[in-house]
């Protein structure tokens, strides 16, 4: 009778945990899919007053997210990630106004860029001699 019990205690057991997934509603998963059709592209963009990174506190930052669609904090996320795909991310090729007029006043603002583009893991510094110069110099990626 032992032997019996032990036996129905297992099967009832190994059934439950076989067939216990498969009885009930089905409930939705908690984890997000990782599987896209798109490379990401995330950054977090700064703005700090300072001869670099290391040593200037930002003064600004926003996200922006180009991939599926643009979004984050960032004002014009559509315009500057069109500007960005232009130059496939390069941000020392983003295009600059050739002729514009700025004081030579040296009031230094470094501007950065850290995340992943398309995949690729990017992390850029970049210095301007004053505001003037980044607005000529940055299009839209920088403007906020």
């Amino acid at each position: 009778m032992l032997i019996t019990a032990r036996l129905a205690t297992a099967i009832t057991l190994t059934a439950t945990a076989l067939l216990g997934p498969l009885s009930g509603t089905a409930l939705p998963s908690t984890t997000p899919s990782t599987h896209s059709i798109y490379a990401p592209s995330a950054l977090v963009l700064t703005v700090a007053h300072g001869d670099d990174a290391a040593s200037a506190a930002p003064d600004r930052a926003v996200t922006l997210t180009c991939a599926p669609k643009p979004s984050g904090t960032h004002p014009a996320t559509t315009l500057a990630c069109s500007q960005l795909a232009l130059v496939d991310g390069d941000f020392d090729q983003l295009p600059t106004e050739e002729h514009a007029v700025c004081t030579r006043k040296y009031d230094p603002i470094t501007v950065t860029a850290q995340g992943v583009w398309r995949g690729t893991r990017v992390a850029y510094e970049h210095t301007f001699a004053n505001e003037c110069v980044k607005r000529t110099g940055s299009t839209a990626v920088f403007a906020f």
